[in-house]
């Protein structure tokens, strides 16, 4: 074989190697810019006891622990070292925008509470908007079928026999292997 046509072939194979590896790189880059459009989908995470404004307005100074749990739900957190605390922590993240927390402390004196510290807080009208990802524009459809549209479909076929018929059984005359040797 010439030289010559060795050293080509090997020129040739460089050159299709390094347009390869060029290759390469447009096409990340080019996909960098998709992924920077396409991200995927992140569910909302709610997560603690969801206080409302008009549930902390029931609660009041000296209103005993058992009626602020049952006004409340149980804290999330209660600690050992401080049995007269409870803490209602709050948090909502969702996909594209910053998370929320919300914070209700409860101090408790003689098992009646003594003093609330709370965050700002939604209505329970508010907070439920909140939790709508999607608001659907126009008429929500019928979902009943006229008898017009009933009458395009068939009646349903009713045998007689099989109203009559008893349920199959097995039949008492076919015998099984045993689950285990030797079991006969």
């Amino acid at each position: 074989m010439p030289l010559i046509s060795i050293r080509s072939l090997r020129t040739t194979a460089v050159v299709l190697s390094l347009a390869t590896l060029g290759a390469c790189g447009s096409v990340r880059s080019s996909s960098d810019k998709a992924l920077g459009v396409l991200t995927p989908y992140k569910i909302d995470i709610v997560q603690g006891n969801v206080v409302t404004r008009e549930q902390l307005a029931v609660l009041r100074v000296g209103m005993p622990r058992a009626i602020a749990q049952d006004v409340l739900g149980t804290p999330l957190l209660t600690s050992v070292f401080h049995a007269d605390r409870w803490d209602y922590v709050f948090t909502l993240k969702r996909q594209g925008s910053e998370p929320q927390s919300r914070k209700v402390t409860l101090f408790f004196a003689n098992d009646a509470i003594s003093r609330i510290e709370a965050d700002e807080l939604p209505s329970e009208t508010e907070f439920v908007s909140t939790l709508r990802s999607k608001v659907v524009a126009g008429p929500v459809p019928s979902l009943t079928a006229s008898e017009e549209a009933l009458k395009k479909f068939p009646a349903p076929r009713r045998d007689e026999g099989a109203a009559t018929s008893a349920p199959p059984s097995a039949n008492p005359s076919t015998a099984y292997p045993p689950l285990e040797p030797g079991g006969l």
